[in-house]
């Protein structure tokens, strides 16, 4: 299929394998933070808000650069990981992961606090004079009702991993089976003048990115009907 070459395929399962761990974790993070983003707006909230929306507008090649400083041997986190026996993150599947995580942190916030904030208050208040705990009302209230917000969020999450280039150069370079993604091994084979093999997958992420738009505004416009 499409004439891939068998160090294609490798970049291409580890890129869906950083896309699938990443958007995971983004949701179990995004969620109580989007949940706590949307519940006021005080002065810590905005500082916070603006902490996870700096991935919008930091270049990522600024991100990476201090990512590798920190993740490194000589680095805060990965110097005391190396004082305990452990390997440092940077050149690493786990260290990339890492970066993505925060990379794409605001594509999991926005669209769940967005959503949260949509909901108000009014569903929460009736639940509560049923009797239903904070738990409960979270579970059966707001996961339901929100569920577009969550598949917006997981869509943006998985579609940004997939695209993201300089944070994971900046931080992992190029390591086949452990850091070589798709955007990484399109930047070799057009460095190497390999034109075919990076117009194919670039092509591929072309029709992936044109499916994530239609997805997210497919389900935009299908809970935008639903409230009318």
């Amino acid at each position: 299929m499409f004439g891939l070459a068998p160090g294609d395929w490798q970049a291409i399962q580890l890129t869906l394998k950083l896309c699938a761990y990443t958007t995971v974790i983004l949701l179990g993070i995004a969620t109580p933070l989007a949940w706590w983003l949307s519940r006021g707006k005080s002065f810590l909230r905005t500082v916070v808000q603006s902490i996870v929306a700096l991935p919008l507008v930091l270049p990522p090649t600024v991100l990476g650069f201090y990512l590798l400083l920190a993740l490194g041997p000589q680095g805060f986190i990965g110097g005391s990981l190396e004082s305990i026996g452990l390997q440092h993150l940077a050149f690493s599947f786990e260290g990339i992961l890492f970066a993505s995580v925060l990379y794409s942190m605001p594509f999991a916030v926005q669209p769940l606090q967005e959503s949260f904030s949509r909901l108000g208050n009014h569903p929460l208040d009736i639940a509560a004079s049923l009797g239903a705990g904070p738990l409960d009302r979270f579970v059966s209230v707001v996961l339901p009702l929100c569920r577009g917000g969550f598949v917006v969020a997981a869509t943006l999450s998985f579609a940004h991993t997939i695209g993201e280039f300089g944070v994971i150069l900046m931080l992992g370079g190029s390591i086949p089976g452990e850091t070589k993604v798709l955007s990484v091994l399109i930047y070799d084979h057009t460095e190497a003048m390999n034109y075919g093999a990076a117009h194919q997958l670039s092509f591929l992420l072309l029709l992936f990115s044109f499916l994530v738009l239609f997805v997210v505004y497919a389900v935009n416009k299908r809970f935008e009907v639903a409230k009318l």
